[in-house]
C-alpha cells in the first residue's frame, strides 16, 4: 500500500470563527472521494493535529461537491485575540490538513 499526501489528491479552504477552525476538503477528482471518505477520518485527524486540536472535531460528508467539511473545537488556542501563534489562525489550517499522509490503494 502506498502512502501519499492528502495534497496529492484534494484541495481545501479553511477559516475561524473565534475558537473554532473549519475546513473543507473537496478531491480533485471525483473518483477519490471515497478514497478521502476511508482514509480521512475523525480518527485520523486528531491522530494528525495533535494537542494542537482541544476538542471536539466533527466531520460532514458533502457527496454532491466530493466534499467533507471539518469542524474542530478549541482549534485555535483560543481565537485570535488570545492566541500567541504568529500564523493566522484557522486559514492555515487547511494547509496543514495537506500534509496529512494517507494510504492509497
Amino acid at each position: 500500500m502506498a502512502e501519499i499526501y492528502l495534497k496529492d489528491i484534494a484541495h481545501g479552504r479553511s477559516g475561524d470563527k473565534g475558537d473554532t477552525c473549519n475546513v473543507c476538503i473537496f478531491a480533485r477528482n471525483p473518483e477519490d472521494y471515497e478514497l478521502i471518505k476511508r482514509e480521512v477520518t475523525v480518527e485520523k485527524v486528531r491522530e494528525h493535529f495533535g494537542d494542537m486540536v482541544k476538542g471536539e472535531i466533527i466531520r460532514y460528508e458533502i457527496e454532491s461537491l466530493k466534499g467533507f467539511n471539518f469542524v474542530m473545537k478549541h482549534a485555535l488556542d483560543g481565537g485570535a485575540t488570545h492566541s500567541l501563534r504568529l500564523d493566522s489562525l484557522g486559514k492555515s489550517m487547511a494547509s496543514a490538513f495537506m500534509r496529512m499522509k494517507i494510504n492509497k490503494d
